[in-house]
């Protein structure tokens, strides 16, 4: 006789669980700051309500939410109850307040990544300030002294891989001579309801935790991929040709401005029209391969730095990079913007259009990548190939080679390198990689952008040759999943890389893992030592791509401590990070 009232209870329930999921879901449109929204005309003429915040004397708040996409969710950081966070809308010139309160009940932080601000201002506890203890407000003040494509972050434990990043954009003083009839900021990020510290905890227990595309027999049957040799060989050294990225897919819903594939963010053009994409890889651990079929991209900024036009049909945009673009769609209905994951393990579909409800086509997601010889640090040339033109991995260290050493472990080829448990590998024979098409792009048959192609549309401001070089090292133990600079983990407290104040260093990365590393400096643009000096491309990230090596010269003109890291949020966590300090006066023996 009970079994009625304990039918209604059921459907009960069912009812408030049906009701509760459709308010979250309904309820995640007010997550997105009306520039983020799908349907969006741009931030041309962004008007009130818009999330768009300017003017002198800022406020902002972080807190916590709750975010949903692609049938998961999670917790979620964010500021002034958004994510993404508020669109910052400033011009050269000014100097702004922002004032940050902190509502979480941990410490937490913004850094404003790629603005040059005193260092007091660049907003990384422990290294230029405390940091915003919970219930505190800290201001942030400081002159903006350049103008382009920027964003910010929390600087804090896991939060910028929780939802706490933000675009900001930066008009120049004068006239834009990039000036379009329309603007659309996109900004591209992974999602997943795995708190960043429970990925981490994962990796250390088995590093290809999350890699579900790993080589299998199959494969081997059919002939795909590595031949049994190769795949042997590559296991007794323990590297694995498929390990291209940590966090993948599996867990992770690739967006734009929040939005995933079936949320179809739209942004809408008009015939005729320029259109300027300002687009933020804010990723915590995702390098994009960004591409428009059938529109072509000219690319006319580089981390916020004017470049020289160049056109190309698909760029790699590393994690902390920024890229500006100018399209011209035609009468065509809409246009399919895509943005892949590195390792091919998912990606994202936005779509420009000329009305809302119009959804471009999904391409396929095309084949994953597999790492070569040259992702080991191992330079083909000089290399005696044998009868079959390739290298047997099966022989001793030397038998391959004409002169060099394959050992995947000599100390002699890196003598700053601290040599512990946490360098499993050092590069034999790293070579420049700046004029090389990013990973897993090396055989597209469309044009695909490398850092070769950028020139500064700008001549450079400091014409002066290094008087000093640094080499730095890009070191690991991938399968304990340990990850530092030199040998040495942040965690054990190295001693800063000093410079002095106005001095001109070069610095050489050498990547001695099989990952690529985008590289940041706080509070710097470098020059990409790459074509002829003058014009070369400033930028304040740069991706060093595997077994490879890539240099910059920079002008120390930024006096404080600055952070040096990785820009993938698990390798920095981890240890991938230095200090570097600039000062008028260095130690004797430092510099």
């Amino acid at each position: 006789m009970f079994e009625p009232a304990a039918r209604r209870l059921i459907a009960r329930r069912r009812f408030l669980e049906i009701g509760g999921a459709l308010a979250g879901s309904l309820g995640m449109a007010g997550l997105f700051p009306a520039w983020a929204r799908s349907g969006t005309a741009g931030i041309v003429h962004a008007n009130a309500g818009s999330g768009v915040l300017s003017g002198d004397t800022i406020a902002l708040q972080i807190g916590q939410s709750h975010f949903a996409t692609g049938g998961r969710s999670g917790h979620a950081v964010t500021v002034n109850g958004t994510l993404p966070a508020p669109l910052l809308r400033l011009r050269e010139g000014q100097t702004v307040r922002i004032a940050v309160t902190n509502t979480l009940r941990e410490q937490s932080s913004i850094h404003w990544h790629g603005l040059l601000v005193p260092f007091q201002m660049d907003g990384v506890p422990g290294v230029s300030f405390p940091g915003i203890d919970p219930g505190e407000t800290f201001t942030y003040e400081f002159p903006l002294t350049h103008s382009g494509t920027f964003w910010y972050h929390s600087h804090s434990g896991m939060q910028e891989a929780e939802g706490l990043f933000g675009p900001i954009v930066i008009d120049p003083a004068g006239p834009d001579p990039l000036a379009c009839e329309r603007e659309h900021v996109l900004v591209l990020s992974d999602w997943s309801p795995i708190h960043p510290h429970e990925q981490m905890r994962r990796l250390k227990m088995m590093s290809g935790y999350f890699n579900r595309q790993k080589q299998d027999l199959t494969g081997l049957i059919t002939g795909k991929d590595q031949s049994l040799a190769d795949r042997l060989a590559w296991g007794q050294m323990r590297m694995d040709p498929a390990d291209i990225s940590d966090v993948t897919g599996s867990t992770y819903s690739f967006l734009v401005n929040g939005h995933g594939t079936a949320e179809n963010w739209t942004g809408l053009f008009a015939p005729g029209e320029r259109v300027r994409l300002r687009v933020i890889n804010a990723s915590s651990m995702t390098n994009f391969n960004f591409r428009i079929p059938g529109l072509p991209l000219t690319v006319v900024a580089a981390d916020g730095n004017p470049v020289q036009p160049v056109e190309t049909d698909e760029v790699q945009i590393a994690i902390a990079e920024t890229y500006d673009f100018i399209v011209e769609p035609d009468a065509e209905q809409s246009y399919a913007v895509i943005a892949e994951a590195l390792d091919r393990s998912g990606q994202v579909r936005a779509t420009l259009a000329q009305s809302m409800g119009l959804a471009a086509p999904v391409p396929p997601i095309r084949g994953r990548p597999l790492l070569t010889m040259r992702d080991m640090g191992m330079d083909m040339s000089g290399m005696d190939m044998g009868d079959g033109g390739e290298i047997d991995l099966s022989k001793p260290a030397n038998d391959s080679m004409s002169g060099h050493s394959m050992k995947m472990r000599d100390a002699s080829v890196a003598p700053s390198v601290k040599m512990g448990p946490g360098v499993a590998t050092l590069s034999p024979m790293p070579v420049d990689r700046l004029a090389d098409r990013p990973t897993g792009l090396e055989d597209a048959e469309h044009r695909v952008l490398t850092y070769a192609d950028l020139r500064s549309r700008d001549p450079n401001p400091d014409p002066r040759a290094p008087t000093r070089e640094v080499e730095v090292h890009l070191t690991a133990n991938m399968e304990r999943y340990m990850w530092s600079m030199d040998g040495t983990a942040m965690s054990e407290n190295p001693a800063p890389i000093p410079f002095r104040l106005g001095e001109r260093v070069r610095v050489t990365l050498i990547n001695d893992t099989m990952m690529p590393h985008p590289i940041h400096l706080h509070g710097h643009f470098f020059e990409l030592v790459q074509g002829e000096p003058g014009h070369r491309a400033r930028k304040h990230t740069v991706n060093v791509l595997p077994g490879g090596k890539a240099a910059f010269d920079l002008t120390a003109d930024g006096e404080g401590d600055w952070a040096f890291h990785c820009h993938m949020l698990l390798h920095m966590h981890a240890g991938m990070m230095r200090v570097v300090t600039v000062r008028r006066d260095v130690e004797e023996g430092q510099g």
